[in-house]
């Protein structure tokens, strides 16, 4: 089996990414090597994921390693796209997930609306010997002023995907699969995946 390595440490992120790419043994590389920071200075998705998925496999030392780094977030249409990039630091350096959603939440009710159409964003960046590849994915929908349900993680419970009547946070994980940003450019990154 081969080894992918997720140039992340996110819980939510790997078990998402475990569960998507079940033919690989996949591993976030901080199993491998110590974390380290890494500067995300790129005005897009594609270009930090790309950043990412560079400074760990330079870091790893294996010219044979793959990395596969994702950057993703949500842009919502009353805040002109914003948090975008900087969904996952949008309360600040070192803020959770719950800080960010609180965040978003009075963000969109100070603008007098209860929602706004949204979207997230998913750049898959694959690094290995010789080759860098990106893809997208998205998901569309609308985003709330109040949090409705457990599951999920970072936004999931105020965003609900275009033709559903429940939040990310209340619909049953399958369904949200099928529906994510994340697994639309996994879809994309596997084609990638098989060809090398």
């Amino acid at each position: 089996m081969k080894k992918l390595v997720l140039a992340t440490s996110n819980k939510g992120k790997v078990r998402e990414i475990k569960e998507l790419c079940s033919e690989y043994e996949v591993v976030p590389y901080t199993d491998l090597i110590d974390a380290f920071e890494i500067i995300e200075d790129a005005d897009t998705f594609q270009e930090n994921a790309l950043i990412k998925a560079r400074a760990v496999y330079k870091a790893l030392g294996d010219e044979n390693a793959i990395v596969l780094a994702d950057d993703s977030g949500i842009s919502v249409d009353v805040l002109e796209g914003a948090p975008g990039i900087y969904s996952a630091r949008y309360t600040g350096e070192g803020a959770d997930d719950k800080e960010n959603l609180q965040k978003l939440m009075q963000d969109i009710k100070a603008k007098g609306v209860t929602s706004s159409p949204a979207h997230y964003t998913a750049a898959i960046a694959i690094v290995t010997k010789g080759i860098e590849k990106t893809v997208h994915g998205w998901m569309h929908g609308e985003a709330l002023t109040e949090a409705k349900g457990e599951g999920g993680f970072g936004y999931d419970p105020m965003f609900v995907p275009l033709g559903y009547e429940k939040t990310l946070g209340e619909l049953d994980e399958k369904v949200k699969k099928e529906l994510s940003h994340r697994s639309q450019a996994l879809k994309l990154a596997g084609k990638i995946l098989k060809s090398l």
